[in-house]
């Protein structure tokens, strides 16, 4: 009896497809900064502070829509608790930049200022290494994970699924955010953690760092995209969009589905965690805000206007979505919600596929479209 054999591995990138990355990678690295620092600010190219915090804030953004594909789009497995994955990452890196302000602050101590009002004499146990940035960017990584790995494990393991899941990846992250409202927890209450001063010891708002963080985000959405593309290919990702479609026939097949859901599942919130330690230095601030269960909502709302299982959808999702409301909530803030919620709808109902889908749907009948004879 001759040996079943799996498919070989696409390569990981087509000729167009290592073009585009290239000139994305050119854009990120180059063309951005040029534009920043040598376009004079009268120029419509010119790039203000802004349009680059602006910018980056959505490719952070996107980061958490690409880790939602990832579970959602081609495991089968719908979230509503990413944002909490996303402002823990954001919180380890706030608790180093408040470090990083020192005597700095108002009070002049060597206390953060929301622990010197609260009267605060030492710091907690948990901010022991928030001084080091190599613990930092340990941390960064091992907190949403450690925290994602244990849920999901007994999430998993008890084979909740489906509705039930998404329910309670929800109630996780509220419960979350009412512990960080606390002020005895450390992490700032309400106000969260602002003002920071510095980064590895240099200036955080000037036009040089700014750039630096937009550069390195822009990068870090690209080697996680790669990153993505790559185990979506893979026999791994192939296991997993069986999950997704039949998890049963899986388990008959010999394959165990907790292994595959625990491991997208962890390497999504580390995204998620990677983007809001991103977010953080770019933005200025982060607080319990940030874990809100229509946050998390928002991150799906990004997959679903993009496309789900496509990586690119719900990144061009992020950027539409996005842009979208950064321009409404100036020009018409009471409009936003109804506007989000209507867009919901019409995707759901018309566009299950997306913007990504509805454009390859419109290439398949422009390229199937049959030539129109000329009447004689």
């Amino acid at each position: 009896m001759s040996k079943i054999e799996l498919p070989a591995t696409a390569p990981l990138l087509t000729r167009k497809g290592w073009s585009a990355f290239l000139v994305a990678l050119l854009l990120v690295c180059a063309l951005a900064p040029a534009l920043n620092l040598l376009v004079p600010e009268g120029s419509i190219f010119h790039l203000s502070d802004y349009a680059v915090a602006l910018l980056g804030r959505i490719m952070c953004y996107a980061i958490c829509a690409l880790a939602m594909d990832l579970i959602w789009g081609y495991t089968g497995i719908l979230s509503l608790g990413h944002g909490l994955f996303f402002a823990l990452g954001g919180y380890v890196m706030g608790m180093y930049l408040m470090r990083q302000i020192g005597r700095d602050g108002n009070y002049k101590s060597d206390l953060p200022d929301f622990m010197v009002f609260l009267d605060w004499k030492e710091l907690p146990w948990h901010w022991a290494l928030s001084d080091s940035f190599l613990a930092t960017l340990a941390l960064v990584v091992l907190v949403p994970g450690v925290v994602a790995f244990v849920f999901g494990y007994f999430a998993f393991r008890s084979r909740i699924k489906g509705v039930y899941f998404s329910i309670i990846t929800q109630a996780m992250t509220f419960a979350a955010m009412l512990l960080f409202f606390r002020n005895e927890t450390g992490f700032g209450g309400n106000n969260g953690f602002t003002d920071f001063k510095r980064i590895l010891g240099m200036p955080i708002a000037t036009h040089n760092m700014r750039m630096a963080l937009f550069v390195l985000t822009g990068l870090t959405l690209l080697a996680f995209f790669l990153l993505a593309r790559w185990l979506v290919r893979a026999k791994f990702g192939r296991v997993l969009q069986a999950i997704r479609d039949a998890e049963s026939r899986v388990m008959f097949s010999g394959y165990n589905p907790l292994g595959y859901k625990l491991a997208i599942w962890t390497l999504s919130a580390v995204m998620c965690g990677i983007a809001g330690a991103l977010y953080v230095p770019q933005v200025g601030i982060i607080n319990p805000g940030e874990m809100s269960p229509a946050n998390s909502i928002e991150i799906a709302i990004w997959a679903a206007v993009g496309g789900r299982g496509t990586l690119i959808g719900p990144i061009v999702g992020a950027f539409v979505v996005s842009g979208a409301k950064s321009w409404l909530t100036v020009a018409a803030p009471e409009f936003w919600l109804y506007f989000l919620g209507g867009l919901f709808i019409v995707v759901t109902l018309f566009l299950p596929d997306g913007v990504v889908g509805l454009v390859k749907k419109l290439r398949a009948l422009k390229k199937n479209k049959p030539a129109v004879k000329e009447s004689t």
